[in-house]
């Protein structure tokens, strides 16, 4: 009797833990140095990711709490917003919240394998997306210009649903600061295309990490080799992948805190 106490204690302890977890993201922060100038000062992504409105903790306006000041130039959404029609609202809501911040360069988003859930409905929220000032990129890119650079922003479409299209996405670029935005990472395995820094999300570095997250295996090479979350180098292209800031299936997170991501980029080579 006791021994069962004992361990429906220590079960109902970590899903307390894990669950308020869910409530808490992180503030991370990365610095990139690519061999070009990037503009009289440094590039700073707020990187947004997996944002599941169906099992989300953080409002809009915790959100916005934890972001607090900092100054941001550009916003990347890589995907997986909502898989419920019914969601729609709630997700744009957060778009409003995140234009208050008012982006020097705007906001970019791709859709991910989970949006694609309910792939009939994604026009109109794309539509409702783009008036609000978020551009959504579909194997797609655009560019800023950052004084005398060029920043091609580039959005490859859902690898893991078989959409994506590096040709097509990068059509037209000549020259410029690539920067790619996708939803899962495993497209920096077959894409030759040269980029600067490749923002994406997918794993949520495995949301319960306990005693490792074995269940990743089956979305393919990268768990296998330990590459769900962060920062890493595949023939000397860096990318990064945020944990998110949603969850999937329970609501819970178990050693791995959701994720707000600043990204800094910087010109090893210019000195202000």
């Amino acid at each position: 009797m006791l021994f069962g106490s004992l361990i429906l204690l220590g079960f109902g302890s970590i899903w307390i833990v894990a669950r308020y977890n869910t409530f808490h993201p992180l503030i991370k922060r990365v610095k990139i140095d690519i061999t070009r100038p990037v503009a009289d000062h440094d590039l700073k992504i707020l990187h947004l990711s997996d944002l599941h409105m169906e099992k989300l903790s953080v409002s809009p306006e915790s959100l916005l709490e934890r972001i607090g000041t900092e100054q941001v130039d550009l916003i990347a959404l890589t995907g997986d917003y909502l898989d419920t029609k019914a969601m729609s609202d709630r997700f744009l809501e957060y778009i409003d919240a995140l234009q208050t911040l008012q982006p020097r360069y705007g906001m970019y988003a791709v859709f991910g394998n989970h949006d694609y859930v309910i792939a009939d409905h994604l026009p109109f929220l794309q539509a409702e997306m783009e008036k609000r000032g978020c551009t959504v990129l579909k194997n797609e890119n655009a560019q800023v210009s950052l004084g005398n650079q060029t920043l091609n922003i580039i959005g490859i479409d859902d690898y893991y649903t078989n959409r994506s299209n590096p040709d097509q996405a990068y059509k037209g670029i000549k020259d410029g600061i690539n920067l790619v935005l996708t939803h899962d990472p495993h497209i920096v395995l077959d894409m030759n295309h040269h980029f600067d820094y490749l923002l994406s999300g997918h794993f949520h570095g495995g949301q319960i990490h306990w005693p490792k997250p074995y269940h990743l295996r089956k979305m393919g090479p990268l768990p296998g080799q330990n590459i769900i979350s962060g920062l890493h180098y595949h023939e000397n292209r860096a990318f990064y992948i945020s944990d998110g800031l949603g969850q999937t299936g329970f609501n819970l997170r178990l050693r791995c805190r959701p994720e707000i991501t600043l990204h800094r980029l910087a010109s090893s080579t210019f000195k202000a």
